[in-house]
């Protein structure tokens, strides 16, 4: 399965896998992807949510939300079907071309005032294009390491993804504060991604045909079969293993509180907080707390490796979904600037942990002609969770975000997801 064996395999520090070639060269294709996808969201989100010459609440902020999530769901079938049957080199350097393009368009309705479902419809397209981008990422990333080493490998390259993705949203709040907090300024913002895009593709350009597979292909010659097929194979491929099936589960429970927190948080930086001192409201708030989040990435990212060898990865799985309970109830419920900021780490922390476990366990369990499927599967499934439980929170949220109520439920899902990830685990 694996086509690159250098020597270093055997090491599996970041060092090591920075000297083998064919990851170096899809590690910088990531980060100048993911920087494009901090830039775009960011600009989207401070056109949409920050902006004065815009109102915003809970159901617009939703809207958002959606925008930037439901590109998971419905890009997913198809990046399953055809990661797996067509060469994702070519699919890595043409899809990020595209998104170039879709980016522009975004931007350009961001800059003459539009707003509703057009707005959003091209915020899908741009979200859209770059799942497709990150899927091709993990389904190739086995073909360029150690079979042994999947695990450091992954936590490596999204955690150093994430925090680039985090640069490029401190890049575009940068910027907007030196071009304008307006419609025009947002749309200059949210048109710099487009050299995230292209740089990716050119870097992806670099490998050979056929290097990052597929291996084989089993699709049928009609793409709409292949997509529907696609979908029914990801989810069988997915049901051969427990711990693929319950760590879906454990998705599920983090992806659905998580997108509550997130909403509550985004309506208390919007309406209720001020600033104190070093901690701001506002946008910049959001950049604050989008910079905690990142920290507590890279932390997970260096942590996860550990975890995992000293207490495997099922303890690991249900320990990152019960810190972030408690943290939810215990730092999220007072609603204060501070205590949301540190939980905003903390969460964050425990869901990428949750997150480099489940991809590890599909990267391993899943054979590589079905693990596109499997984690185009894993994209629709658990972002339509979030994108639905953040719309029935911003029916029945008060404007500010203060909500003790939404906040205690989203705490017992994330131990209902606990319960039912050992559940599975643990049948015979």
């Amino acid at each position: 399965m694996t086509t690159q064996a250098e020597g270093s395999a055997a090491r599996t520090g970041p060092r090591a896998f920075l000297a083998m070639p064919g990851f170096r060269t899809l590690l910088f294709s990531r980060f100048a992807s993911q920087w494009a996808d901090g830039v775009f969201r960011a600009g989207f989100a401070g056109a949409l949510l920050f902006n004065p010459e815009r109102g915003a609440d809970a159901l617009a902020i939703a809207g958002g939300f959606a925008a930037m999530l439901l590109p998971y769901s419905l890009v997913g079938p198809f990046a399953g079907a055809l990661l797996d049957r067509w060469d994702r080199r070519r699919v890595l350097v043409f899809a990020n071309l595209v998104r170039a393009v879709a980016v522009v368009a975004a931007a350009l309705a961001v800059g003459f005032g539009a707003s509703g479902f057009g707005l959003f419809a091209l915020a899908l397209v741009a979200e859209g294009i770059s799942r497709f981008v990150g899927s091709g990422m993990s389904a190739s990333l086995p073909h360029l390491v150690p079979e042994h080493a999947i695990v450091s490998a992954n936590a490596v390259a999204t955690t150093l993804g994430s925090l680039v993705a985090v640069l490029g949203g401190g890049c575009a709040i940068g910027l907007r504060e030196l071009v304008g907090r307006g419609n025009a300024g947002s749309a200059w913002t949210t048109s710099a991604a487009v050299l995230g895009t292209v740089v990716a593709a050119m870097i992806a350009a670099k490998f050979a045909k056929g290097a990052l597979g597929p291996s084989s292909v089993d699709e049928p010659p009609d793409v709409v079969l292949a997509v529907a097929k696609g979908l029914a194979d990801g989810a069988r491929a997915a049901r051969t293993s427990k711990n693929v099936t319950g760590g879906f589960v454990a998705l599920f429970a983090h992806r659905a509180s998580f997108g509550v927190s997130l909403l509550l948080s985004v309506l208390l930086l919007r309406f209720s907080f001020t600033s104190h001192g070093l901690l701001r409201a506002g946008l910049p708030g959001l950049g604050q707390m989008a910079a905690l989040a990142g920290a507590g990435i890279f932390v997970a990212g260096l942590c996860t490796p550990k975890l995992v060898a000293r207490f495997g990865r099922r303890r690991t799985t249900v320990g990152s979904l019960v810190v972030a309970a408690v943290t939810q109830l215990g730092l999220g419920l007072p609603m204060t600037l501070p205590t949301v900021l540190l939980a905003s780490f903390l969460i964050m922390a425990s869901g990428q942990v949750l997150k480099l476990s489940v991809d590890s366990a599909v990267q391993h369990d899943i054979r590589d002609e079905s693990r596109g499927r499997v984690f185009a599967l894993y994209d629709t499934l658990f972002n339509i969770t979030q994108v639905v439980a953040v719309a029935i929170a911003a029916t029945i949220t008060p404007f500010d975000g203060r909500s003790p109520g939404l906040l205690a439920a989203a705490t017992a899902v994330y131990l209902a997801g606990a319960a039912g990830y050992l559940a599975i685990v643990r049948r015979d």
